[in-house]
């Protein structure tokens, strides 16, 4: 037996809720992948400009390496100038003080020009092996001190340790403003020495053979430029100034103290 549905079943009140449920069922998927559509193109839209932009940084970065190798190589040949014009005028000039306070500028320059090569041929390099560039250091400064007094020599004792930049290059200077001092005043061997120090953190020291200081030596009431910087860099790097005498007043330590 045949069961047929009368039109008046097809469009019976529970059908037409079914079908006006289905078409807000499809309208709901239509309109959430319509957005999702709109999102993809501004998320691809986006993403080409982030591209257009990481390039456009690329070449800028690429541009400024290119200018600051360039203003580097400038420096280096701006400062051998000065230290040639400053070395001519010290060998000329007929005052002794002027003479060696010209002398003195001119170490410093060159100093500085060798710590700027040596630290840009390490371009990308964040932290320092401190033993391994004070032993640099120190061999600059024993090729001019040799030349003056084959007699004296230059020797750096210790450990190893790793430091970043800002740490390490205000070190480098220190270290060569008391080997300047330790050059200038004593005598014998001048040995810089790293080690821990036993109250926590480190100690660099640099000491010379020789005259001691004289009594009541108060390194911040000096006057002399060297000595001047060097209370500058040890605060840059939150540091503490030690002095003291070698056993029986036969030399003289400087102790730098640094976390």
């Amino acid at each position: 037996m045949t069961v047929e549905h009368s039109p008046s079943s097809a469009n019976s009140p529970q059908n037409v809720i079914f079908k006006s449920r289905d078409r807000r069922i499809v309208a709901i998927f239509e309109h959430e992948l319509t957005r999702r559509r709109r999102t993809e193109v501004g998320l691809r839209a986006k993403l080409a400009q982030d591209e257009a932009l990481l390039h456009q940084k690329d070449e800028l970065i690429r541009r400024q390496v290119v200018l600051s190798r360039e203003a580097d190589h400038r420096l280096l040949n701006g400062l051998q100038m000065i230290v040639s014009l400053l070395s001519l005028q010290s060998r000329t000039s007929e005052n002794a003080e002027v003479a060696s306070q010209l002398a003195a500028a001119a170490d410093r320059v060159a100093t500085i020009g060798r710590i700027h090569r040596r630290l840009h041929s390490q371009d990308g390099v964040e932290t320092f092996a401190l033993k391994h560039y004070l032993e640099d250091l120190c061999r600059d400064y024993s090729v001019i001190l040799s030349s003056e007094n084959p007699a004296r020599d230059i020797v750096v004792e210790g450990i190893e340790i790793t430091l970043p930049g800002a740490t390490a290059i205000p070190l480098g200077f220190i270290a060569n403003e008391l080997i300047t001092n330790a050059a200038k005043y004593g005598a014998g061997r001048i040995t810089v020495c790293l080690e821990a120090d036993p109250g926590g953190g480190y100690a660099l020291s640099v000491s010379n053979e020789g005259p001691g200081l004289p009594e009541k030596f108060d390194p911040a009431a000096r006057k002399g430029l060297g000595m001047r910087i060097i209370q500058s860099l040890v605060g840059q790097i939150g540091g503490e100034l030690e002095m003291g005498q070698i056993g029986g007043n036969r030399g003289t330590r400087f102790t730098v103290s640094f976390s």
